[in-house]
């Protein structure tokens, strides 16, 4: 690949996750003119002045998908008798997998400010195929690509338009974590035994393969129900969050994942966390608000996710290779940080355009790949918060 087709590429790149992580709406929600539905709030704030509260997210739209309201292969087999605990677990994390329809709703419910004021709820929708990387007895990983197409003011389709989404591990038992910190730093912890018993630790992957945050929970499976519990923990502020306010250096809460018969949801619950230089909680006012948000992933039929499956099949190997990067850094070091960008250049744009060129060998990709995030991460011990 030529330069101008890189940057072409880091470019369009650029611009796809922008739109789908920050400004894209609903198939039936959103006001574009008088004539269309209005947008349906996730709770209200009964007393805001005028439209102060409607939603923000953006303003393009979807075609219609089919809904399969069927009750899935993968639902049913976690009912199944005979299963001991971590099977039932795992049938679970792989019911994940599949087409679906997403939507996300985020709201603050609760301030904590003198003169506190709501800021406007969050919703953006998605189609995107989850895909199992790794299904091992004590491992499972799941990659999720967007594959989005758009409609104009005419109503005519766009090109199909794939994003390398974000990925979740799930490690059943796990010895430690990776604690983020702050400001991208994060801390190696030990997990006790009572705390790793029965216990799956799910570790969230950004869009580049930077690490998110990791959390431990157990499932919990009754007639009909399959749901994860995680514990607190803290998280990095999310682009829906970072690209319109810093007031902010963390998100501290937990979530709640839950199987249903024709999809999955995840619900989470989190305080917004001031924190000092040194990653410790503001002494003067640790917290502004508490956020409420579900995420719906609803199945689908017979949507075209080809452009996805392309993209996954022509760098499944790079990707790969950043993931052995950072699974060697998790093994060798305790302590560790990352920037977003470096000299102007955002990781994922940097990654996403490495991605399409063509490498000799994999010693050449390993070499390419160790070399661009040299710029991004520094191994340092660094302050225990």
């Amino acid at each position: 690949m030529n330069r101008q087709s890189m940057q072409s590429l880091v470019a369009q790149c650029a611009i796809s996750v922008m739109l789908v992580a920050g400004s894209a709406k609903g198939y039936d929600s959103v006001a574009v003119s008088d004539q269309t539905p209005p947008r349906q709030y996730t709770f209200s704030w009964m007393f805001a002045e005028s439209d102060s509260m409607k939603p923000r997210g953006g303003t393009t739209s979807g075609p219609e998908v089919q809904l399969d309201t069927r009750t899935s292969e993968a639902f049913a087999g976690l009912q199944a008798a005979g299963l001991d605990d971590r099977e039932r677990d795992r049938r679970a994390i792989l019911a994940m997998a599949g087409d679906y329809r997403t939507s996300f709703d985020f709201i603050e419910t609760i301030g904590f400010t003198e003169g506190y004021q709501p800021r406007a709820p969050y919703q953006s929708w998605g189609t995107e195929r989850v895909y199992v990387v790794a299904n091992e007895p004590d491992f499972v990983s799941l990659q999720h690509i967007i594959v989005m197409h758009f409609l104009d003011a005419d109503g005519f389709e766009s090109e199909a338009m794939v994003v390398k989404h974000w990925r979740q591990d799930w490690q059943y038992e796990d010895a430690e974590v990776h604690a983020f910190q702050g400001r991208g730093a994060f801390v190696r912890r030990a997990l006790d035994p009572a705390s790793r018993k029965g216990a799956w630790t799910q570790t969230v992957y950004q869009v580049d393969d930077s690490p998110r945050y990791e959390a431990v929970g157990r499932w919990t499976h009754a007639s009909g129900v399959s749901y994860w519990q995680s514990d607190d923990r803290r998280r990095p502020l999310p682009r829906r969050e970072f690209s319109v306010r810093d007031d902010y250096q963390a998100l501290y809460g937990s979530h709640r994942i839950t199987i249903t018969p024709a999809g999955w949801t995840q619900e989470e619950d989190a305080l917004k966390l001031v924190l000092d230089e040194n990653n410790r909680p503001s002494s003067s006012q640790p917290y502004l608000a508490r956020e409420a948000g579900l995420s719906r992933y609803d199945r689908v039929l017979d949507y075209d996710f080809s452009a996805g499956d392309e993209y996954w099949q022509n760098t499944g190997a790079f990707w790969s290779r950043v993931r052995h990067y950072w699974d060697a850094l998790y093994k060798a070091e305790s302590a560790f940080s990352f920037v977003k960008s470096a000299e102007g250049m955002p990781m994922f744009m940097a990654l996403f355009g490495m991605a399409g060129e063509d490498f000799e060998s994999v010693a050449d990709m390993d070499r390419a790949i160790t070399a661009l995030l040299a710029s991004y991460v520094t191994i340092a011990p660094l302050t225990d918060s």
